[in-house]
């Protein structure tokens, strides 16, 4: 049953086919029309991925193996004589 609506398609096409000027071709009101969709589509797209981007919260935990910026700072106003348990110094490697 396939197969006659696909024969049946063509030869009813053919004839359109013989029409078209070979010289001019054209995207047409079909073109445009697809193309239209396809730019609507994308535009609902974009704005339903920023909507969605908005609601998103970047905020990220602090991280445990890095030492927090206040005790570094702290430390380090000694004179630096002390016994190093305020500094942030770390392990001379020889």
């Amino acid at each position: 049953m396939p197969d006659m609506s696909a024969s049946l398609a063509l030869t009813h096409l053919v004839p359109l086919a013989k029409e078209v000027d070979e010289n001019k071709v054209t995207p047409g009101v079909l073109g445009f029309i697809v193309f239209a969709v396809m730019a609507l589509a994308v535009w609902g797209l974009m704005k339903s991925m920023n909507r969605q981007l908005t609601r998103v919260d970047f905020k990220e935990d602090a991280d445990p193996k890095a030492e927090p910026s206040g005790k570094a700072t702290s430390g380090s106003t000694g004179s630096g004589s002390g016994s190093g348990s305020g500094g942030t110094a770390s392990p001379a490697k020889g």
